[in-house]
């Protein structure tokens, strides 16, 4: 079996760039990104500031999004106001976007990263640890949508990119407590993309799978598909417990 690649100990912006769209399609847009300052996160608001756009990255470590501010902003020339944010908590929502607006006097997209997960099997996973993610990951989603909702989309407009995965599609093992937030977050998606699209609020949601290199792959993809495969092994039991 390939080995997985060399983990990332921090973020580091791309030594070039080849513009994949016109350089200057978002120039002196404003995108709002929980979850920026790391991972997939970290190389949205790259390719955003790349792009002409402003950011404001944001995580529950303030020394965690600074530092990777300032990679930002050195390789772009855009800037990039790091703020702390816990996604979970409402006035912390409230105020980062009222700090974001007083900055750039306009938010255009909210591009929704915050999550949290781990692997545990179902039958182990505390009742506070599910709680935990589907904090994380739906009620946050909804938290940073509803917040800017309020104080500027509905009346300008604007786009909202959910992070999600493929993980509430099918069944898959050590995962359903992340699985079970980003199916919530997919339904939602539908539901705001429908009740928002008329006051030109577009609202999708976007599962871009295992990404190699990053922490979140490290942790999550290699270790899950040798879990997996040995559960098959040992059990060759498929679901209902139907013999192979």
């Amino acid at each position: 079996m390939a080995q997985p690649p060399p983990d990332v100990s921090e973020d580091e912006c791309l030594p070039e760039y080849r513009h994949l769209f016109c350089p200057d399609l978002l120039w002196d847009k404003v995108a709002f990104i929980p979850g920026g300052g790391s991972g997939i996160g970290f190389r949205i608001a790259e390719i955003f500031m790349r792009h002409g756009c402003h950011t404001v990255i944001a995580s529950r470590s303030l020394l965690r999004v600074s530092k990777a501010a300032g990679k930002l902003t050195a390789a772009t020339g855009r800037r990039c106001l790091p703020l702390s944010l816990d996604v979970r908590a409402l006035p912390a929502v409230a105020a980062a976007v009222d700090q974001a607006l007083k900055e750039f006097g306009k938010i255009d997209i909210l591009v929704n990263c915050a999550a949290g997960n781990f692997l545990c099997p179902a039958s182990t996973l505390s009742f506070n640890a599910f709680k935990t993610v589907m904090d994380i990951d739906t009620l946050g989603t909804f938290n940073t949508s509803r917040v800017l909702y309020e104080k500027f989309f509905r009346d300008h407009g604007g786009v909202i990119v959910n992070i999600t995965a493929t993980l509430g599609t099918r069944g898959q093992v050590l995962q359903v407590h992340a699985g079970s937030a980003k199916a919530a977050v997919d339904a939602m998606t539908r539901h705001l993309a429908v009740e928002w699209g008329p006051q030109n609020i577009r609202v999708n949601s976007l599962a871009p799978g295992p990404i190699s290199g990053t922490e979140g792959f490290r942790r999550l993809d290699w270790p899950l598909r040798g879990a997996a495969q040995g559960m098959c092994r040992r059990q060759k039991l498929v679901p209902l417990g139907l013999p192979l």
